[in-house]
């Protein structure tokens, strides 16, 4: 499946932050729309960066004092592994395998058409999958073999 097929099945809007807005806002957009990374992106659209929940707990444990004053350019990821809307998908889980990362900004031209998180595909994935949910304490017991100590 081609990554455009796949960003119009997925459907959600993609939520961006720019380069010059504070950490705080970062949080509060990650916390609001239940996401974990934000693309950075100059007023024209154009990718600049991404910022993620990892960077953003990286930058609190070094400097917990400046959330409030901390610019996203100064923190963000800026070597950022891109996918374009004629790449399998199968190219970008490889690439978030790779480079260990669970989210990968689409891009034409170097500006942002969309962005895929490993949940996505996971959902889509498993979207006809369904599995009895097991909670731990309620587990059956199994039999033990062999002599008890």
């Amino acid at each position: 499946m081609k990554i455009r097929d796949f960003l119009k099945i997925k459907g959600r809007p993609v939520i961006i932050i720019g380069p010059n807005e504070t950490i705080s806002i970062a949080i509060q957009k990650l916390v609001e729309n239940d996401i974990g990374a934000l693309p950075v992106c100059n007023e024209k659209g154009v990718l600049l960066g991404i910022i993620s929940e990892r960077d953003l707990l990286k930058e609190r444990f070094q400097r917990s004092n400046a959330i409030g004053s901390t610019k996203i350019q100064d923190v963000m990821t800026k070597k950022v592994a891109v996918g374009t809307p004629e790449d399998d998908l199968d190219y970008a889980t490889s690439v978030m395998k790779q480079k260990r990362i669970r989210h990968l900004p689409i891009v034409v031209d170097q500006k942002l058409e969309g962005i895929i998180s490993m949940r996505d595909i996971v959902e889509f994935q498993l979207e006809e999958t369904t599995a009895q949910i097991r909670y731990v304490g309620i587990l059956p017991r199994r039999a033990h073999f062999g002599k008890r100590r």
